[in-house]
């Protein structure tokens, strides 16, 4: 028997739509990675993106354990000279809170040309409406 490989204009993606409000934000995304990539199909093949597009509305509304809001920090260059910032995850769900869990999938996923092709199936959302009502998104129980 062959062993079945995937190709790019074969995969039939779906839409599913993910509610964050009291969700663990690190088991959130690696779910959300797993969809992403396409292992949750039986066509998952590793070097072709099978994954579906990922909606995930409420994201202010995400929960972290312990003390990280205030000790959890993301950091990043500005490309200038002296330019690493560092902002609290406190600071983020204020200012964007979208980007907390855009960070946690990102860095779960291959840091290559077909990593960030997988990325831009994420959909975040601070608020529970979003523009995607014509796809007809499934709603997927994330625990």
């Amino acid at each position: 028997m062959k062993t079945y490989m995937a190709k790019a204009n074969e995969v039939d993606r779906k839409w599913y739509v993910v509610d964050a409000t009291d969700k663990v934000l690190g088991r959130l995304s690696s779910e959300i990675a797993s969809i992403l990539r396409g292992k949750n199909k039986v066509i998952y093949t590793p070097h072709v993106d099978t994954g579906d597009y990922v909606i995930v509305i409420n994201a202010d509304k995400i929960k972290l354990t312990g003390n990280k809001w205030e000790q959890k920090i993301h950091a990043y260059h500005t490309g200038y000279p002296g330019g690493r910032r560092e902002i609290a995850y406190k600071q983020l769900r204020e200012k964007h809170p979208e980007r907390m869990v855009e960070y946690a999938v990102k860095g779960m996923l291959p840091k290559s040309r077909l990593g960030r092709q997988m990325f831009t199936k994420l959909k975040v959302y601070a608020g529970a409406e979003h523009p995607h009502e014509a796809q007809k998104p499934e709603v997927l129980e994330i625990n």
